[in-house]
């Protein structure tokens, strides 16, 4: 009978350590409940939250891609061959064909060109592929909850994200079930975040529902709203490819500075393969992302408002050159100089370092090649007899450490 009991007694004991919360899992549960009067105070039913946070715990894998930082810089020629490779152009006039009618709709509502909301949904989802790989998409909820609970530069983010991704499923667009996306809660075909989503996302076929996750209607429908609120110009392209004339000055190509189609002729500029610019009205800024060996462009309005979607130059380049592509233009004109090496960020730093002990005054040592870094290489590269495009690459700085 005694025998009986201990093992009775062990076998309870067993359980109870089994089903006993972890400390890390006792940490977080703490700190969901410490959460939930922020939630109700931004509008959020106890419902709602309950639902939300039933068996979440924390991602490992969110917190070690929070924390990743890479060093390694890809040059923008190898992310526009990956961006705007064959098959996602054929796939993307395939999707062109496919859903023309919703297409016809959109464009015609918010005066956003199909083709450039073809090239974001191709670009954020490869058209909805990754959508379906386990690999990629998690449970938002419990990404944002792990952002915000990790604590560190990303928790602000996590928080911020994590109220408005209740208030998606207060208004019962998506269950929480279903509510999936990137690790930093980037959702659906066109990968908006929550915040984005609460501003911008539209139910575009009228069923009650802004649903970005299944339903290619209000997925592109509130991308190109979110482009019009940014600032798209119907009727107009994203930029033009250029060729620059010889002795060209490079600080013209400032990235701010905009000026008349008209005005920018005026400077020698042309257009490549000897096509004419259809509005010399038009304002424009130059930008050379890869210095005077590659391609040069001017950027219209509607740069910027792709800019606003994600903000970095090979993104915005890659959606206007793949939305061409899949107009039926062909690839770009002038080569990229695929030689040369992009600084990682620690050679960035280096190269402001080197330039300073010599003399070239730039400001700061932080690592970001801003105006006065690029003033302070054109200024070494026209001591030396160089192209003064203030480009930074690789070359540059070694050039700079052997002292030439």
């Amino acid at each position: 009978m005694m025998s009986s009991f201990r093992g009775l007694f062990a076998g309870l004991m067993l359980i109870a350590i089994l089903v006993m919360p972890s400390p890390a899992a006792a940490d977080f549960n703490q700190w969901v409940r410490e959460f939930w009067p922020t939630a109700r105070a931004n509008g959020i039913s106890e419902q709602t939250f309950n639902r939300a946070f039933a068996n979440v715990a924390p991602d490992p894998s969110v917190i070690k891609a929070a924390s990743h930082q890479a060093e390694f810089v890809k040059p923008i020629w190898e992310y526009l061959d990956s961006a705007v490779s064959d098959k996602r152009v054929a796939n993307g006039r395939r999707m062109k064909a496919q859903h023309s009618r919703v297409l016809d709709a959109v464009e015609a509502k918010y005066g956003v060109d199909r083709h450039v909301l073809l090239a974001i949904w191709g670009m954020e989802s490869s058209y909805g592929a990754v959508l379906d790989n386990p690999r990629i998409v998690k449970p938002v909820i419990r990404s944002l909850a792990t952002l915000a609970y990790q604590g560190g530069r990303r928790s602000r983010f996590g928080r911020e994200q994590l109220i408005a991704a209740l208030k998606i499923l207060e208004r019962r667009d998506i269950t929480p079930e279903r509510m999936t996306g990137s690790w930093a809660g980037a959702m659906g075909h066109t990968q908006f975040i929550p915040t984005t989503f609460n501003a911008y996302a539209v139910d575009f076929d009228g069923d009650g529902r802004r649903d970005i996750w299944s339903n290619v209607a209000d997925a592109l429908g509130s991308t190109a709203h979110y482009l019009r609120r940014s600032g798209w110009e119907p009727g107009k392209t994203w930029g033009y490819e250029v060729v620059l004339p010889e002795g060209f000055n490079y600080a013209l190509a400032d990235r701010k500075t905009r000026r008349s189609l008209a005005e920018w002729s005026k400077f020698g500029i042309k257009r490549t393969r000897n096509r004419d610019f259809p509005r010399l009205d038009d304002q424009a800024m130059l930008i050379v992302p890869a210095g005077a060996n590659g391609p040069a462009f001017l950027m219209l309005k509607n740069f910027n408002a792709i800019l606003r979607y994600n903000n970095a130059t090979s993104y915005a380049i890659g959606v206007g050159h793949l939305a061409d592509r899949i107009r039926g233009g062909s690839g770009f004109a002038q080569s990229w100089p695929r030689g040369d090496t992009p600084l990682t960020r620690t050679q960035r730093r280096e190269l402001q370092q080197v330039l300073t002990s010599r003399g070239f005054s730039l400001g700061d040592i932080d690592g970001k090649i801003g105006p006065k870094t690029q003033a302070a290489i054109r200024a070494f590269q026209k001591s030396q007899g160089l192209i003064p495009d203030g480009y930074a690459s690789l070359m540059l700085l070694q050039r700079l450490q052997s002292g030439s």
